[in-house]
Formats: C-alpha cells, structure tokens, sequence
C-alpha cells in the first residue's frame, strides 16, 4: 500500500481516526489521511463528487449515502460506538448523572445548553421532548455551528451546560466531562465506515477499512473516547 489513501470523517470521529492511522501506519504501512468536519458538511461534499477513498461518518447518514450509490454498499461496516457526554465549564459545580432526575434538574438549572448538528444534537432535542422540557427549554438551547465542538461554548461562556460525543469534549481546555447519561436517558452514537464509489483504489480503501476494524485499531480508538461495536 505505497500511495497515500485517503479519507473523509465527521468531527466526532476525528481524533480516534488520527490514532488509529498513526497506529496503522506504524504497524502496517499504509498511508492514510483522513479529513474532518461537521457530518453535515461531509455528507453534502460527498454528494458533490468530493474524490476520497474511505467515509467514516455516523451510521445513519453514512446508510442515506449508500442508499443513494456514493459509498459501495456491500463494504458498509460498523466500527465504534461512542456515549454522549454532559459537560460544564471548568471551575464550576459538576452536577450528579446518577439518575433521571439528576438529568432533569441539570437541564432545568442550566442557563444556556449547547449541543452539536449531529446524531447527538438530535438524539438529545429528542430526549428533552421525552422528558416533557421542550418548552421550557426550547429558548435556552444553543446549537453549535456544524464542525464546531459544543463544548466550544462552554469555555467561551456562551453557554453552562453541553452535551457531545465524548470523544469531541475529552480534551477540550476549560471544559469537566461530568458524565455519561444514565439508564434510559443514555444517549449513544454508532459510527462506520465504508468505501467511497469514487474511489479510484477501491481494493486498497477496503484494506484500510478492514484495518480500522481490526482488534488492533479497537485498542486506539478507546484511547479517543470509543469503543468497537459488540466490544466492552
């Protein structure tokens, strides 16, 4: 695998897939480089003929693609799960995440809430109508521009509470990951992957995925915030 195949990911994805190809470069030899940015801004690249070989992005909008014959269909896999995270900024109180309750009453006592344009902004607009706080919500709920981590917001002060994918606000300066949410408030994303029909090495871009589903990219993608679908 001497050229150089490369990729494009959502945000989310990011840092667990320069990892992973850091590793595999190490231990196989391909040369990978993957490109990041909202899931959104993805979607709309590849359905502009955006020329890459590989496409991780969250599994329900990578499914629309394959659907519409940008990503070859039989090469679609799943590859990690990732939890959504509550967060707060730095030096502020962390609020408990042992129950329902504790879900409601941070939401509730939270000024501004941010949340992101993928899976995870969905998932939790949706949570806040199950937990009948829509309308008394509905004005304190910022949404962070696509590609734009929400816990940006939190250290710029435009909002106190967030809520993202772990991997996007582990690392994040200023920000304390209070939690995962628990029980039936659990919020959690499956990303995969799987080969651009554009891709001029189809053959190669299937050893990639095949290699960013292995035991061995398992192991660095935890160390990003994720875990391999069926895994601990």
């Amino acid at each position: 695998m001497d050229r150089e195949i490369s990729g494009l990911s959502s945000m989310a994805t990011r840092l667990v897939l320069a990892e992973v190809t850091a590793h595999l470069r190490l231990a196989h030899g391909p040369a990978v480089r993957f490109e990041s940015a909202g899931g959104v801004e993805v979607a709309r690249r590849v359905r502009e003929g955006a020329e890459s070989d590989v496409l991780v992005l969250a599994d329900g909008a990578l499914a629309a693609l394959a659907g519409e014959g940008y990503v070859l269909g039989d090469t679609v896999r799943p590859l990690w799960v990732s939890e959504v995270v509550a967060a707060v900024p730095e030096g502020t109180p962390v609020p408990p995440l042992r129950s329902e309750s504790d879900v409601r009453a941070a939401l509730l006592s939270a000024r501004r809430i941010a949340y992101s344009t993928g899976p995870s902004g969905t998932a939790l607009v949706d949570l806040i109508a199950r937990l009948d706080l829509a309308e008394v919500l509905g004005d304190r709920l910022v949404q962070a521009p696509p590609g734009v981590p929400a816990g940006s917001l939190l250290s710029s002060s435009r909002a106190d509470l967030a809520f993202q994918q772990h991997s996007e606000l582990m690392d994040l300066p200023g920000v304390v990951v209070a939690g995962p949410l628990p029980g039936d408030t659990a919020i959690t994303s499956t990303f995969s992957g799987g080969v651009l029909a554009v891709s001029s090495r189809p053959a190669r871009a299937r050893e990639v995925l095949d290699l960013l589903g292995s035991d061995e990219a398992s192991k660095a993608a935890r160390a990003g915030g994720m875990r391999a679908v069926g895994g601990p």
